[in-house]
């Protein structure tokens, strides 16, 4: 039997360490990238015997390409390459700076673009592989204003997903592109936020019961044994979505009422 091998960008904490645990607990070759060493090389040291822990800053293509051409030469080959890599904003639209929206559309989209450049023509010429990118329900549903930009970005993050998916679906079959949507995880990521993460307003509530990375790890699992083009880790999510597209005034409306505690006017 061949052992398989996947890419994990972003994977030195949160949902890409989580992925890291689990892909290695199911025996595949890992190859990690992340911009913190330390914390990178201890999920490494968690993730199985053959791990390739590479520092790297996937806002820079050459790193990107470092990354494909040192997985190749230690694994032989990917069959998986997973773009996790983000970070979050704790702002609104007005309150943003110039330095910190080219940050998180660089962290957060840029990333995402050289990955597919890079991953996908591999897998062109390989001739199969799985392309994940990793989301957010944020970029289909603005619960979460003071993540503004972020949002943005995911938002674009989504489109350049199903685009790419819908290039290759008569000329490269054998290549899966699938976008993994999380809703509320339970993470550092609100701690890491650039600006930090307000706090919600008095009788402000969340409509999603929070998952676990390592639930959505699990569910990331199972996507690469049965492919499809889009998944939605928390069950709250597709409702909500359907509800959005369906009357997006209304929609915001009661959101309204339910984060910030007052009636709509």
């Amino acid at each position: 039997m061949v052992t398989k091998t996947a890419v994990i960008t972003g994977a030195s904490s949160g949902i890409g360490a989580a992925i890291a645990r689990r892909f290695g607990a199911e025996g595949w070759n890992l190859a990690l990238a992340a911009r913190r060493q330390k914390e990178l090389e201890l999920v490494a040291a968690q993730s199985g015997s053959h791990v390739l822990p590479i520092v790297a800053d996937m806002t820079r293509r050459g790193d990107v390409e470092r990354l494909l051409a040192e997985a190749v030469r230690t694994f032989g080959n990917i069959d998986v390459w997973i773009n996790n890599a983000g970070r979050g904003v704790g702002k609104k639209v007005l309150d943003l700076t110039e330095p910190e929206f080219d940050e998180i559309v660089a962290v957060n989209l840029k990333s995402v673009f050289y990955g597919m450049q890079v991953a996908v023509p591999y897998f062109q010429l390989r001739g199969e592989g799985h392309l994940i990118n990793i989301s957010s329900f944020l970029g289909r549903v603005p619960l979460v204003t003071f993540r503004s930009v972020y949002n943005a970005a995911k938002a674009a993050v989504n489109v350049l997903t199903a685009n790419l998916r819908m290039d290759l679906r008569l000329s490269h079959p054998r290549i899966r592109v699938s976008l993994v949507l999380p809703g509320t995880v339970k993470t550092d990521f609100g701690r890491n936020a650039l600006g930090g993460t307000p706090p919600i307003p008095p009788g402000g509530r969340s409509p999603m019961v929070p998952q676990t990375p390592e639930e959505v790890a699990g569910m990331v699992w199972e996507l690469v044994e049965n492919p499809k083009a889009e998944l939605y880790t928390n069950p709250a999510s597709p409702e909500m979505v359907r509800r959005y597209y369906q009357d997006v005034g209304a929609f915001e409306d009661e959101m309204f009422r339910g984060l910030s505690g007052r009636p709509s006017s």
